[in-house]
């Protein structure tokens, strides 16, 4: 893991978790690891540092957009 705080990613940048290969916002850090949930919400999940990536701004766009429109396709439920 690096020791060096400027490669670890802060609250709210997007990220890509290359070991489980899910994109996610980094909403805390819990000791040496980081609390990620998905771009749009959902159940948040836990990376080591050095498992993620930043994304660009427009590939952060793009995986908003692909996320949102899977949802607006998917039949809603009353209830």
């Amino acid at each position: 893991m690096t020791d060096d705080p400027a490669l670890v990613p802060a609250i709210g940048d997007t990220v890509r978790d290359t070991h489980h290969n899910r994109l996610g916002i980094v909403t805390d850090r819990l000791g040496p690891r980081l609390r990620l949930r998905p771009l749009t919400g959902g159940r948040a999940w836990e990376a080591n540092p050095e498992d993620t990536e930043p994304l660009s701004a427009p590939e952060a766009l793009r995986a908003r957009l692909a996320e949102v429109n899977a949802r607006s396709r998917k039949p809603r439920q009353n209830g």
